[in-house]
């Protein structure tokens, strides 16, 4: 199985990590979905799992693992994976250097965008931990 060209920034290992260690499964990988969206970006879903689902290919991040369903793998060649955390948005970008320009600019300008797509972690919660004799 051929291995996407994809870089990981040290953001984004430090976020895939974080995410896997509290979680339900600290020892298991972080399953990236991503399918084409918005201006010649991305939409993306990631789950926390124990074990890769069929057809997942496993991918190292340092020593954590990525599963990667082949319909993000194909997406993901030659892309960076960051990790952003602004005022306006928290969650994975995705640098698509092959990116064509966006069609719905009304600025006028030819400018590529920046071809990213953000993965919302408003809705992850921590379990609160378990208190002992009350």
């Amino acid at each position: 199985m051929i291995q996407p060209n994809v870089t990981v920034t040290p953001a984004a290992e430090k976020f895939i990590r974080r995410m896997v260690r509290f979680s339900d499964h600290p020892s298991g990988g972080f399953r990236l979905t991503v399918s084409p969206g918005g201006c010649s970006g991305y939409n993306s879903e990631f789950t926390v799992q124990a074990a890769p689902t069929a057809g997942d290919s496993e991918l190292l991040v340092g020593d954590v693992k990525v599963y990667l369903p082949a319909e993000s793998r194909l997406m993901l060649d030659g892309v960076t994976v960051d990790f952003a955390d602004t005022p306006t948005k928290s969650g994975l970008t995705f640098i698509n250097p092959n990116a064509a320009a966006c069609g719905c600019s009304s600025s006028g300008e030819s400018a590529a965008p920046p071809a990213q797509a953000t993965v919302s972690v408003s809705s992850i919660t921590r379990k609160p931990a378990a208190t002992a004799g009350r």
